[in-house]
């Protein structure tokens, strides 16, 4: 599933929740704004290759499940509970190379190791008493004045007072994030040079885009004080900017560019006179954009000839010919993906999904089911589910196909379709294991449907 953008579901839209509310590194625009995670092999995997290490070095569990990326241009990363880190799409196309974007995410994962997140939430819930106090206290005003300006003035004032308390703690944790940031590239043997290009870059949009830094009502410190604290860093960091990953890197921010950059800017990227393998890559993504696809075919073959052992160009020609239409070839380029790149679940997913789509056969489902629960085992999606309910539903287990039915329901949100399913799977079930996974999922449901109607 290469460059696939997916609406998230409930699980991981909770996650952003606790992370508008809490996170000192996440806005409020944001949080109003259509959230899509972008599920692409490639980028994940090369994330995991610069967040691993700095998890370690910071003593911090790592779970390549719990890096996700999202399709927003601004120059952001932000982390939440449970150690999961969010990357902004637009962070990755601005990056230079990989030592910017680990200084980044350095300073992310120096908010995990200060405990930024718990403390924000105690502070938002100390914030939320203040204000409940201040109301009370404007309602006392009110009544015995009888000036609603005066009430206001008591609401207003108290709110003022706590966000200042509340920002001010937000300034000081992340200069401890800077601090960390800086510990932990030394840590792991790479410059801060990135870091401070990177802080440069935000500096100069800030000033294009016609942003007046104050440090008043601002949860950062000013980026040129930052700036200079990372200047100062640099004198006792002598690492190379050079990462074993930049290759990488270049392909995955072609990607990203070929895919989510309109074809101007695209251009200007990569001309069409680069010949490089991220150019060709880019370029080949536009073409097939733009419904060109002997073109988009003809440099990704151009790719694999070159790099005949890189399990990304046969999975982005699996996708350019399942979508074209061409099914049973693009079989043959995920087979040949999951073969340099074994048990990886969304190329099993794509997979299970060509065969599927190919032919209605027993046997087809039966192989499209065995490579969707391994794949749903690793990483569940809700597309996982759908498939996983036809599939069974071609091979004849109906109490099968309704259990994974529910839970397609119960990952996108209709609790009362995936009640019926689950009663109508719970009559057909023979086999016990499966039994207990309908009962399990029926107890989430119902409690989910309670905790619904209390809030009504």
């Amino acid at each position: 599933m290469v460059a696939k953008i997916v609406w998230l579901n409930k699980i991981i839209a909770a996650i952003l929740i606790v992370c508008t509310l809490f996170c000192a590194n996440y806005s409020a625009a944001f949080a109003e704004s259509n959230l899509v995670l972008i599920s692409d092999v490639e980028t994940q995997n090369y994330l995991t290759s610069v967040v691993k290490p700095l998890y370690n070095a910071a003593g911090i569990s790592f779970n390549a499940n719990n890096i996700y990326i999202l399709n927003d241009n601004s120059l952001n990363a932000f982390v939440s509970d449970g150690n999961y880190m969010f990357v902004h799409t637009g962070t990755i196309l601005a990056a230079d190379d990989t030592n910017e974007l680990s200084g980044i995410l350095a300073h992310e994962t120096g908010h995990i190791m200060g405990g930024h997140i718990v403390r924000q939430k105690l502070k938002m819930e100390k914030m939320q008493y203040v204000l409940l106090g201040s109301m009370i206290a404007a309602g006392a005003t009110a009544l015995s004045t009888g000036r609603g300006d005066a009430a206001m003035a008591v609401v207003l004032g108290a709110q003022s007072s706590a966000i200042n308390h509340l920002l001010h703690h937000q300034i000081e944790e992340e200069r401890v994030a800077d601090e960390s940031a800086v510990k932990l590239l030394t840590k792991t043997k790479q410059s801060t040079a990135g870091l401070l290009r990177f802080m440069q870059k935000v500096q100069k949009r800030n000033l294009q885009s016609g942003i007046n830094e104050s440090d008043y009502f601002s949860n950062h410190p000013l980026t040129s004080e930052r700036i200079e604290h990372f200047k100062q860093a640099g004198k006792n960091n002598h690492f190379s900017a050079t990462s074993p990953f930049d290759k990488k890197f270049l392909l995955v921010q072609a990607k990203l560019s070929g895919y989510l950059e309109d074809s101007a800017r695209i251009w200007r990227r990569y001309p069409k006179e680069n010949a490089s393998a991220a150019a060709k890559y880019a370029h080949s993504i536009l073409y097939f954009r733009q419904s060109k696809f002997a073109d988009a075919h003809r440099l990704l073959d151009d790719l694999i000839k070159n790099e005949p052992n890189n399990p990304y160009f046969y999975e982005l020609k699996g996708q350019f010919l399942f979508e074209n239409g061409r099914i049973s070839e693009s079989i043959a380029m995920y087979e040949k993906a999951l073969q340099l790149l074994p048990e990886t679940a969304l190329l099993q997913l794509s997979l299970a999904h060509a065969l599927l789509e190919s032919s209605e056969e027993k046997n087809t489902a039966s192989h499209a089911i065995g490579l969707l629960q391994k794949a749903q085992i690793k990483q569940p999606t809700p597309l996982g589910w759908q498939l996983l309910a036809r599939a069974y539903d071609i091979v004849g287990n109906r109490a099968a196909s309704l259990y994974a039915a529910a839970e397609f329901s119960y990952d996108i949100g209709n609790l009362y379709a995936a009640e019926k399913q689950l009663k109508q799977a719970l009559k057909s079930a023979k086999d016990k294991s499966l039994q207990l996974k309908i009962n399990d999922l029926n107890e989430r449901v119902r409690e989910e449907i309670e905790e619904n109607s209390n809030l009504e």
